[in-house]
C-alpha cells in the first residue's frame, strides 16, 4: 500500500513539475533537482495558469473541424486572368464549366478550342563591342501563335514570325560606313507547325483500366527543340519526338523520362548554317534521384554538307541543392566524325551554375563558370540563339530583337571565363534589376580576352506590357573598349 502511495506521490510530483517548468521557467528548473525528495508544491494558481496559457499558446479550444468552407480568394482579391486576343471554346486560365466536347470512336473526348496569342517586341539601341563597326538601330519582331486545343493533352500549334526571316530582322540600321539602311526581314512562311498528344489519351479504349503503360507522349512537325539548356540543341526543327515518362526503377529512381528524336529538315548547324542535307537522331534522358536530377543525352547528325559532315554530340548534367545553394554542373562534347568544318568541330565544354537566394528576400546571387576545350560545337542552333555560352549570363546572351550581338562573345572555342551577378526585385516583384560582372580569356594565344560590366532593368507596365533597359561597358585584351545600350518594349497578347 505504501509503495502504491509513493507511486501516486511521484506521479503528482512529475505532473506539477511539468506545469511549473512551463509557467515559472528558470526558477522551476533550478528546483527540479530536489523535487522528488520533497513534498509536492501547491498547484498553480488560476492567474499563473492563465499566464502560461497565454505565453505558450495553450487554453481551452475545440478540436472540431469547421463546417463552413473558406474560399481561397474573394471577389475583391481574386486574380484576374489575362486572356489571349482570341478565345473560342474553353477559356484560358478561367473558371467555369468545361464544354462537353465530342467523343471519338477511340474513346477520347475532345473539347476543341482556339487560342490566339503572341508577343510583339520593339527595340532601339546602340552597340559597339570594340572589334567591329558601331551601329545604331530600330528593330521589331512579332511572334504570333494559333493554338488549336483539342484536349488537355492534344493540340495543334501554328506560329509565324512575319518580320523575322531566320537571322534577318526588319528595322532601320545605321553604320557610319554604309549610312542608314532599311533591313527587310519580312517572312510570309510558317515558322512553327506541329501536333502533340499522348497515345494513351487518344486511344483510351485500348487500356480502360490504365495498366498497360501506353502513356507515350509524342510531337510531330516543325517544333522548337531544346536540350542541355540549349547548349547541345536550341533550334526549330522538322522532327518527331516520342517520350516515355514516369519510368520507375525499384531501388534506384522514382521517376525517369526517355525521349527519342528524329529530325529530317530545317536543321541549323553551328555558325548559322542551314544544312538541307542533315538528319538528326537523338536519345535523351532525365532521371530524378533522391539527391539530384541527372540528364544523359546523346545525338548524332548525319550530313554530306561540305562545310561539315557527320557529328556525334554527348552531354551529361546534374542539378541539385547543396544546403542552401542551388547548383548545376554540365559537360558537353562534340566530335567531328568525318571532317572538321564550320558546321561541326571537336571539343568539350564544361559549365557550372551556382546560385543562392539572399536570406530574408527574393533577391538572388549567382556565379556561373565555363571552360571550352578546343572547338565545341552544338548539334543544332537557331539563327538568333547565339553561341552555346549564352546561358552564362546577360553579358553573354544574344538579344532576340535588334542587330546587336552580345557584350561578350558566346562562342566556346578555346576559352574559359564566367559571370558573377546579383538579381534584385522591387515594387512587389514588378521591377527587377540585375547587375553582372563577366569575363572570358582565350587559351589558344589569340589575345581576344575581355571583361565587361553590365545591367538589365525590367519593369512590368501592366499585365501585358513591360519595358527593358540593357547596358554594358567592356574592355578587351587588345585595348578595345566597347559600349552598348538597348531599350525594348514588349507587349504580350
Amino acid at each position: 500500500m505504501r509503495g502504491m502511495m509513493n507511486n501516486v506521490r511521484i506521479g503528482k510530483v512529475l505532473f506539477y513539475l511539468a506545469l511549473s517548468c512551463s509557467a515559472l521557467g528558470d526558477k522551476a528548473l533550478a528546483a527540479s533537482s530536489s523535487a522528488l525528495s520533497e513534498e509536492p508544491r501547491p498547484m498553480l494558481t488560476e492567474e499563473e495558469v492563465h499566464k502560461a496559457q497565454k505565453r505558450y499558446g495553450g487554453g481551452h479550444h475545440s478540436s472540431t473541424l469547421p463546417t463552413k468552407s473558406k474560399p481561397l480568394f474573394t471577389k475583391e482579391n481574386e486574380p484576374k486572368p489575362t486572356p489571349p486576343i482570341i478565345e473560342r471554346g474553353d477559356k484560358f486560365l478561367a473558371n467555369g464549366n468545361i464544354e462537353p466536347g465530342y467523343t471519338l470512336p477511340t474513346g477520347a473526348v475532345w473539347q476543341p478550342g482556339l487560342w490566339v496569342f503572341g508577343n510583339w517586341r520593339n527595340a532601339a539601341g546602340h552597340f559597339d563591342n570594340g572589334r567591329a563597326e558601331s551601329q545604331e538601330y530600330l528593330a521589331t519582331r512579332l511572334d504570333l501563335f494559333f493554338n488549336l486545343k483539342l484536349s488537355p493533352t492534344e493540340r495543334i500549334l501554328l506560329g509565324v514570325t512575319p518580320f523575322t526571316d531566320g537571322a534577318q530582322q526588319t528595322g532601320i540600321l545605321h553604320r557610319d560606313s554604309q549610312g542608314t539602311t532599311f533591313e527587310n526581314g519580312l517572312n510570309p512562311y510558317i515558322n512553327t507547325l506541329f501536333f502533340e498528344g499522348e497515345f494513351g489519351e487518344i486511344f483510351p479504349n485500348l487500356d480502360p483500366d490504365d495498366n498497360k503503360a501506353l502513356d507515350f507522349g509524342f510531337a510531330i512537325g516543325r517544333q522548337p527543340i531544346f536540350f542541355q539548356e540549349g547548349i547541345m540543341i536550341n533550334d526549330t526543327i522538322d522532327a518527331i519526338g516520342i517520350t516515355r515518362d514516369t519510368i520507375m526503377i525499384p531501388g534506384l529512381t522514382p521517376d525517369m523520362r526517355l525521349t527519342a528524336l528524329f529530325g529530317w529538315s530545317n536543321i541549323h548547324r553551328n555558325d548559322n548554317i542551314r544544312d538541307r542535307d542533315a538528319y538528326l537522331l537523338g536519345l535523351f534522358s532525365e532521371t530524378d534521384l533522391r539527391w539530384s536530377t541527372v540528364n544523359l543525352d546523346g545525338s548524332y547528325v548525319i550530313s554530306t554538307n561540305p562545310q561539315g559532315g557527320d557529328g556525334l554530340f554527348l552531354g551529361a548534367a546534374a542539378t541539385q541543392r547543396i544546403g542552401q545553394i542551388n547548383t548545376s554542373f554540365r559537360i558537353n562534347g562534340s566530335l567531328a566524325v568525318n571532317e572538321k568544318g564550320p558546321a561541326v568541330d571537336s571539343g568539350v565544354l564544361l559549365f557550372s551554375e551556382i546560385s543562392r537566394t539572399v536570406t530574408g528576400s527574393e533577391n538572388l546571387v549567382y556565379a556561373n563558370a565555363f571552360w571550352g576545350i578546343e572547338n565545341y560545337s552544338s548539334a543544332a542552333r537557331g539563327p538568333t540563339t547565339g553561341g552555346p555560352l549564352g546561358r552564362a549570363g546577360i553579358l553573354f546572351a544574344s538579344p532576340v530583337v535588334g542587330f546587336a550581338g552580345s557584350a561578350l562573345s558566346n562562342q566556346a572555342n578555346d576559352v574559359f571565363g564566367g559571370a558573377l551577378g546579383y538579381q534584385m526585385f522591387f515594387n512587389h516583384e514588378k521591377t527587377q534589376l540585375t547587375l553582372e560582372l563577366g569575363g572570358r580569356k582565350d587559351t589558344d594565344g589569340s589575345n581576344t580576352g575581355a571583361v565587361a560590366f553590365g545591367g538589365q532593368l525590367l519593369h512590368a507596365l501592366n499585365n501585358r506590357s513591360s519595358i527593358q533597359l540593357d547596358g554594358f561597358v567592356s574592355e578587351g585584351q587588345n585595348q578595345t573598349t566597347g559600349t552598348g545600350l538597348r531599350l525594348e518594349l514588349r507587349t504580350r497578347f
